[in-house]
């Protein structure tokens, strides 16, 4: 009687070792320990030597290389039809290279903030429109700053600081941020790019050997 095997692996897969076997990458489960032990040190593949690069796999390498490594064993995925490998290097990142990445980040997102805040501003005509509102209210023309300017100026850091749900290394919420939520979009759309500038150069090659 065949053993079944079953297999899960994500879209993105990050490995630091070029040889790649399955149980580094894949989700795997057996009831039979020692299929399940073969198929985790079952050799998919190698990346190119040197350089931090990626490959595209596909269900069917993966089928292929169990069914190769123990042909008594019937496999079935439960995941992603095609996933992407990236090698990265082991080493150990510069702390000061990347405090000095993050820095200039915030910089340059903190006064792009500002200047886009008082864009809008200048465009609205906020100050003379809390000007009318602070006579509408009191009855008296001001003309400095006003409770009105400093309540809008904290509404608008607590507003940021909900939206973007993260106050220090705190999440206000548990739900993701919408940065989070875009970082995630973003990394699918890369990913199936990928796979399929892989599939159609797999295809291309087969056009050309015909």
């Amino acid at each position: 009687m065949k053993e079944t095997l079953y297999f899960s692996v994500d879209q993105n897969v990050e490995v630091t070792n070029e040889e790649i076997y399955l149980g580094k990458i894949a989700t795997l489960w057996c009831r039979d320990k020692a299929v399940l032990s073969k198929a985790m040190a079952c050799k998919l593949g190698k990346m190119p030597s040197g350089k931090e690069s990626f490959r595209v796999f596909s269900a069917v390498e993966v089928i292929q290389a169990l069914q190769t490594a123990d042909p008594n064993v019937e496999v079935t995925n439960l995941g992603t039809p095609d996933f992407v490998v990236h090698y990265h290097r082991g080493k150990k990142p510069d702390a000061l290279w990347e405090f000095i990445k993050t820095a200039v980040i915030c910089l340059v997102v903190f006064f792009g903030a500002a200047f886009a805040i008082m864009t809008f501003n200048s465009d609205v005509s906020i100050r003379p429109m809390f000007q009318e509102v602070y006579k509408m209210l009191t009855g008296v023309e001001q003309e400095g700053f006003t409770i009105l300017e400093l309540t809008y100026s904290i509404g608008l850091a607590a507003g940021i600081l909900v939206f973007y749900n993260h106050f220090r290394r705190k999440k206000v919420m548990e739900d993701p941020t919408p940065l989070e939520v875009q970082m995630r979009l973003y990394e699918q759309d890369v990913n199936t790019a990928v796979i399929e500038n892989s599939n159609r150069g797999k295809e291309q090659k087969g056009v050309d050997g015909a």
